[in-house]
């Protein structure tokens, strides 16, 4: 038996050295395909000596003797270190992850080929400036100089799905802004939604759902309830949902969270700050993945000193700062994407419009995939109005398509589904800019998404403006699907860049975006229905008027700020509350002196958040999870929704939504308010415990840096 043991041993003892000379050896393997981060490299491409030097964070800082050599230092480096998130972020846009994934993908693919992003990409490069081009030319050539040269192995990813990446191009640039584009300006699932909820709920319920910004007028939804009948709304939404959601953006491709997540930008002139000069703060709330959305750079040539935020795989810095000027983004929110119904001739190739029956235009897509020797093909039609959507067929989802005899079809129309999209143009003059006229004519390039670019310069100067093409509609307001034949909801152009929202050095001697509304209610145009809470806008001034001179270190303070206004605002209907129940109680008196603050350490921020989310589920989770067809709704629709709960519990002006449906009794909101409480204090002590004042917001409150594929 102790001969037994020691053979084991000893077998044991060889399988764990021989597993560490394996893993030595792989490693050791894996690391001769690591970036050459010092030295010098000859390439051919540049026309001067170019030093790259990395800082202690390894941050490149470029100098260049020109700029074209600095744009392709820019791609040789962001090859260097971003190489498969390029790879994968250029294979969403053009719909080809299914040559690396496989039929999982087959989906997402199928969705972005019919959207054809990367068809107006390609075909956006002949209708830039020859200073753009020659730009993205030069970027491309340093991101291959990278391929070419480069030696061992290929980052992980690559190795995991034996995939060797082709020659960039300059199309893979200009689709990603596009992407980035979608992300941020997601209008189409809420037409959707309300598509959905129309099909249960009345329009005044639907409104109500979606109440206006603070002190706004409700916004009316057309009534076009019997031309959805025709059309699966469902299976169009779980197509789309499904298949976008599997593309991993930045935020994610369905629907538009920008607005939960939040952006803050503000820019105070000299007259606020201890230095005596302008001071600009940006905080862009992107979600947080592995690698980082961002690459932080620095570029110096002849024509311009900039420094700040990157995007592998676009040439310029997006935010930051140069000799001259500053500036920053935050997302306006704007409606720039429409649901057309067209209806078709009696030939399916054909539509009718107000001039008569036109022809679509036709594409044939071949989708290649894994592992498969034939592609798969779709034809794609696009009408006056764009794409049509609701062709996506699906390979792995239990839907059926619109059949082959109806007789309307959804088509999509975008912003940045143009071929004369300048955005690039618009983001290399802001890296050169000087002052407030050259950063107004760079911005005039921005064609989308719209962003509140907020700006500061050397001179004193503070500004602002929200530039991107935004939609003008003959009728309607952009809230769900509307009739394509008659041209009633057509667009009739684009807001004129000189009436957008801007500003320059004004009174106030601020600025603050925060996704919030940026137009009085004199603005003649709309740019969404959606604006985000006022909340964090209104933080933020709370603390720039808590201190006459401001600096780095309290602007710093000000980002750092975890104090909720919306969770102040709701506190009172919970403190209020008369209970009986001890625990309620409890939870009261440890939320009594809590100022809001969303402590990682503390219990208050865990049992408010808890509480709001039961509230949300108590107010209309029966009206929308009542039955199977509407069993999918809640998911759907939860979401922060704040203003919606406001009205419900605080305004008394959607109280009727308090009443459980399901209950022959009548409930009233202090009822929902004390069951909400009840469920959310039962669920924390079963996860953390009865002693609530252990509990931790952090506990609960955390962030994952997901890998785009692992």
């Amino acid at each position: 038996m102790f001969s037994l043991f020691r053979n084991l041993f000893r077998f044991i003892l060889w399988l764990l050295v021989i597993l560490v000379i394996v893993a030595v050896a792989a490693a050791l393997y894996l690391r001769t395909g690591l970036p050459k981060y010092s030295g010098e490299i000859q390439l051919d491409g540049v026309t001067a000596n170019v030093d790259i030097i990395r800082d202690e964070h390894g941050i490149p800082h470029i100098y260049a003797e020109n700029d074209a050599d600095a744009y392709f230092a820019l791609g040789f480096v962001h090859a260097q270190d971003r190489l498969w998130q390029m790879e994968f972020q250029r294979r969403i846009g053009a719909g080809r992850l299914s040559e690396i994934f496989g039929k999982r993908t087959l989906d997402t693919d199928k969705f972005l080929r019919t959207l054809s992003v990367y068809d107006y990409a390609e075909r956006s490069f002949v209708n830039l400036d020859q200073t753009s081009q020659d730009a993205l030319t030069t970027y491309t050539a340093g991101v291959n100089s990278y391929l070419e040269q480069r030696s061992g192995p290929l980052p992980p990813e690559f190795l995991t799905f034996r995939h060797t990446p082709e020659p960039w191009q300059v199309a893979d640039t200009l689709v990603w802004l596009k992407m980035m584009s979608w992300d941020l300006g997601g209008n189409w699932s809420n037409e959707l939604l309300r598509t959905k909820l129309l099909k249960v709920l009345s329009p005044e319920q639907v409104q109500e759902l979606f109440p206006p910004y603070p002190n706004d007028a409700p916004v009316t939804l057309p009534d076009f309830r019997g031309l959805y009948d025709n059309l699966p709304i469902d299976g169009l939404v779980t197509a789309l949902e499904n298949s976008a959601e599997n593309s991993i953006l930045p935020n994610g491709l369905a629907g538009n969270p920008t607005n939960d997540l939040g952006s803050n930008n503000w820019v105070v002139s000299g007259e606020k700050t201890i230095s005596g000069m302008p001071l600009l703060a940006n905080d862009p709330h992107l979600s947080m993945q592995t690698p980082s959305i961002w690459y932080f750079a620095h570029i110096n040539t002849p024509t311009m000193n900039v420094i700040g935020a990157s995007l592998p795989g676009v040439p310029f810095i997006v935010l930051g700062r140069n000799d001259h000027i500053a500036w920053g983004f935050t997302n306006t929110g704007p409606d720039v994407q429409d649901m057309f119904i067209e209806r078709l001739a009696d030939n399916p190739n054909q539509y009718l419009s107000p001039e008569g029956v036109l022809d679509f235009e036709l594409r044939e897509e071949e989708i290649y995939i894994q592992g498969k020797d034939e592609p798969e093909t779709i034809t794609v039609r696009t009408s006056r109005h764009g794409p049509i959507i609701s062709d996506i067929g699906s390979s792995g989802l239990e839907f059926d398509t619109i059949p082959n005899d109806a007789t309307e079809v959804v088509a999509f129309s975008w912003t940045a589904l143009r071929d004369d999209e300048t955005s690039v143009t618009a983001g290399l003059n802001l890296n050169r800019a000087t002052n407030w006229d050259e950063f107004v004519n760079a911005t005039s390039y921005f064609t989308s998404p719209q962003q509140n670019i907020v700006y500061a310069d050397i001179e004193g100067n503070i500004g602002y403006y929200a530039a991107a093409l935004v939609p003008i509609r003959k009728a309607g307001n952009g809230t769900v699907p509307v009739p394509g034949w008659t041209g009633d909801y057509d667009w009739t152009g684009f807001i004129p860049f000189e009436q957008l929202p801007h500003a320059f050095n004004p009174a106030s001697q601020q600025i603050v975006t925060a996704n919030q509304k940026v137009v009085g209610d004199d603005y003649p145009y709309l740019i969404t229905n959606s604006w985000a809470d006022p909340y964090r806008m209104q933080r933020i001034e709370q603390l720039l008027a808590s201190r006459e001179k401001h600096s780095i270190e309290s602007f710093a303070g000000i980002q750092g700020d975890q104090v909720s206004l919306m969770a102040l605002e709701f506190l009172p209907s919970i403190l209020n509350l008369n209970s009986s129940d001890a625990d309620v109680r409890a939870a009261q008196a440890l939320l009594m002196s809590w100022n809001g603050d969303m402590d990682a350490g503390e219990a208050e921020g865990l049992i408010f958040w808890t509480w709001y989310d039961k509230v949300s589920e108590l107010l209309y989770k029966d009206e929308l999870a009542d039955g199977t067809e509407e069993a999918s709704l809640f998911n759907d629709f939860w979401s922060f929704r704040a203003g919606f709960t406001k009205n419900a519990l605080l305004n008394g002006v959607s109280a009727t939504w308090c009443d459980n449906t399901v209950t022959i009794a009548q409930e009233t909101c202090d009822n929902l308010i004390e069951e909400a409480m009840q469920l959310a204090l039962a669920e924390l002590k079963a996860k953390h415990g009865s002693k609530m004042q252990e509990w931790q917001w952090g506990k609960e409150h955390v962030t994952r840096h997901k890998h785009g594929v692992f």
